[in-house]
């Protein structure tokens, strides 16, 4: 080799060690920009496999199952924020439990959406991505791995059994105690590095109070705490802290008791003695659900709500093999303790959230639900992901089993999701999924009621009632559907019949009243309602009735007061307001007359009676300032476009209306048309107004009589 072959030869060598240099250097940059970023890219790939599942929820009504009671028939709730209602959460008990944050969370949304339900959807959906990312965040702090917190992380997001508490309104408490669990567990691990910061403790306090007042299943938290602080933050292995361990999670257990007490006092209003169950049945129950819930997790099938509760003695050999389940795996958890200490605390955590939901101690009638293993579940993906994570795994062959079981669950979530849409579509799922479900039946009735299929809301209110007689809403739902198709008589025997099994009936009484008084008899009619308003003095149906007999006994000023509660309580009532400018006008307070069927008007746009009052008001009222002759037109044309010029009535007032506003030949016309059509049908008084009033038009003159009837 010669020296220019030499010199070469270096320079080559050179170049190549630089250029190895840089290829190092950026394989490292890479990697750093990688591991900066593998975070937040986790973050956002759960925020969009939630949002691939749960996304369609914005699309979605409210059901009529807790949804009523939670928003759009709460009367606190329908008023938004307000200072009143803000204090009326905090000293009530609502729907059996006392959680007066997801109540401010509803209002709060009422302000925002109104009656959107797809507003209260996205709600639930940004609370559950949140927790989720709290979630997968927290483990990763608190164990060092990345890739098993994130797939923890993610089967919580979109397991089917989420769909419940996800998809549902009502279960607003869910996600919201969710929220604040996951803030818990955040300030207690930061809490752990400082153990001795009073400012860290107090955080872990608040938040866990916030989760309390969301809802109070989460009592076990302090529980949850100890199960961490012995894995994975290990502090169980510092000599001579267990006692400081324990003492630091009282001030949390009395939280926990507190919240207890109250649970069990409001839920007492709630509960029905047909549905107590003795100590021996509530013990095998809960064996049986914590064995089914494992094979829903396994096997997300046939998933529905409510699941029937079984009257009875629950079979031998199912409580045996659920037995024998439970201690096989305790025992296994137990028996790996040192070596595999997740194991223990997984299984602890599921066993230990699940106690407040498994019906040993009873505070309501469901003692199995899919909503339950919200947070308990996360326990058994904790212990599974490790587990298999220790199998001698390729990174590869680890990687794709979690994305199949993943595209699993996204698939059976997606669908599970689905059923949610609509009340008949929930129930209809239901009745698919379970058998002898009276809650379903009813349920279903109502909605198809309320979509006017009379005849098959009666057939699934008579099922129901085949499968529990002494079931007092299936008789209160068939009595509506029965009043709606004008069998009085017999939707009254089935309101006797529901308040014979539920004296405290509200809504019983209160139908009952209205059945009464299509048949005549106001008195027992009016009895009914008093009763209804000792029940719940806020009932403004009743008072709105109530106002209504009044009114027709000419006691218009007891009248206006029940009108004006009615309408306290929930201002967007149209009827009461209409009602209440009827009792005005028999005092001859035209302005505030007027007022009120503006009121109405603005709530029912659509509502040709209120606009036909309305109008005849502002043609005919002897107040020149309060006359309106040409809106008068403009409502009464609209009343008659949606009578379809049929309606005699109508007529009438647009005739008032076309001669207030200087249209007289019109108006002439439109008597005249209206005149043909009362004669049609015999009603011989207004022809004889009419007839009167078309000299009027004649000579030019509008109508300005008080006395006029209408």
């Amino acid at each position: 080799m010669n020296a220019h072959e030499a010199q070469l030869l270096a320079a080559l060598r050179s170049l190549a060690r630089a250029a190895a240099r840089s290829l190092r250097k950026a394989a490292a940059d890479a990697g750093d920009w990688i591991q900066r970023w593998r975070v937040p890219a986790i973050c956002l790939a759960l925020a969009a496999i939630i949002l691939a599942v749960f996304g369609q929820t914005a699309g979605f009504g409210f059901v009529n199952y807790d949804d009523n009671d939670y928003v759009y028939d709460n009367t606190v709730v329908a008023k938004g924020l307000t200072f009143k209602g803000v204090a009326w959460v905090f000293t009530h008990t609502d729907c059996g439990l006392y959680h007066p944050l997801t109540m401010l969370s509803l209002m709060g949304d009422y302000q925002l959406h109104g009656l959107q339900a797809g507003g209260y959807h996205f709600i639930n959906v940004l609370l559950h991505t949140a927790s989720v990312l709290l979630l997968f965040l927290i483990l990763r702090q608190m164990t060092g791995a990345l890739w098993r917190s994130a797939f923890v992380a993610a089967v919580f997001a979109i397991h089917p059994l989420r769909v419940e508490s996800v998809a549902w309104v009502a279960e607003r408490k869910d996600v919201l105690s969710a929220f604040f669990f996951m803030l818990t567990l955040g300030a207690y691990v930061r809490y752990v590095r400082k153990p001795d910061s009073l400012g860290r403790y107090l955080m872990v306090v608040v938040a866990f109070v916030l989760a309390l007042l969301s809802k109070p299943t989460v009592v076990t938290l302090p529980f949850v705490l100890l199960l961490l602080d012995y894995w994975p933050l290990r502090r169980f292995e510092q000599p001579g802290k267990l006692s400081r361990l324990i003492l630091e999670k009282i001030p949390l257990v009395a939280l926990s008791a507190g919240a207890c007490v109250t649970t069990v006092l409001a839920a007492r209003k709630w509960a029905f003695p047909n549905d107590h169950f003795s100590v021996p049945w509530r013990l095998s129950n809960a064996l049986v659900s914590c064995g089914i819930y494992l094979r829903q997790m396994v096997w997300p099938e046939g998933l529905a709500v409510p699941y029937p509760t079984p009257h009875g003695s629950l079979p031998p050999w199912e409580v045996a093999v659920a037995g024998a389940l439970l201690a096989g795996l305790s025992a296994v958890a137990w028996r790996e303790r040192r070596t595999r200490p997740w194991l223990l605390a997984g299984w602890l955590w599921y066993l230990g959230m699940l106690t407040p939901m498994i019906g040993i101690v009873q505070v309501g009638s469901f003692t199995h639900a899919d909503r339950y293993t919200y947070l308990p579940q996360i326990g058994i993906y904790l212990a599974l992901t490790w587990l298999v994570a220790g199998w001698r795994l390729s990174r590869a062959a680890f990687g794709g089993l979690m994305a199949v079981v993943l595209a699993m669950l996204m698939v059976c979530a997606w669908i599970q999701t689905t059923h949610w849409q609509d009340s008949e579509a929930l129930w209809t799922h239901t009745l698919e999924c379970t058998k002898g479900n009276v809650v379903a039946h009813f349920d279903l009735g109502v909605a198809l009621d309320q979509e006017k299929m009379g005849d098959e809301a009666i057939a699934h209110f008579q099922k129901a009632q085949q499968i529990k007689p002494d079931y007092a809403n299936a008789c209160y739902g068939l009595g509506i559907a029965l009043s709606q198709k004008g069998k009085v008589d017999e939707a009254i025997a089935q309101f006797q019949e529901a308040l014979q099994i539920r004296p405290d009936y509200l809504e019983a009484h209160y139908n009952l009243g209205l059945a009464l008084r299509q048949k005549g008899k106001v008195d027992e009619a009016i009895a009914q309602y008093q009763k209804a308003l000792k029940i719940n003095p806020d009932h403004p149906g009743a008072h709105n009735s109530l106002g209504g007999e009044l009114l027709q006994e000419r006691k218009v000023d007891e009248a206006i007061a029940h009108f004006q509660k009615a309408l306290q309580i929930k201002p967007d009532y149209a009827s009461a307001h209409t009602n209440l400018g009827n009792a005005f006008l028999q005092k001859g307070n035209m302005s505030d007359t007027i007022a009120h069927y503006q009121e109405a008007l603005e709530i029912e746009p659509l509502n040709r009676d209120i606009q036909n009052d309305l109008a005849w008001l502002l043609a005919t009222c002897p107040d020149a300032s309060l006359r309106n002759g040409n809106k008068a037109v403009e409502l009464a044309t609209r009343a008659d476009e949606l009578a379809d010029g049929e309606n005699p009535v109508i007529l009438h007032t647009l005739a008032a209306a076309f001669a207030e506003a200087g249209r007289y030949p019109e108006a002439v016309e439109t008597a005249q048309r209206a005149l043909s059509l009362a004669g049609a049908q015999s009603n011989t008084k207004l022809a004889g107004q009419l007839q009167s009033e078309m000299k009027l038009y004649d000579a030019g003159k509008p109508l300005h009589s008080p006395a006029q009837t209408h």
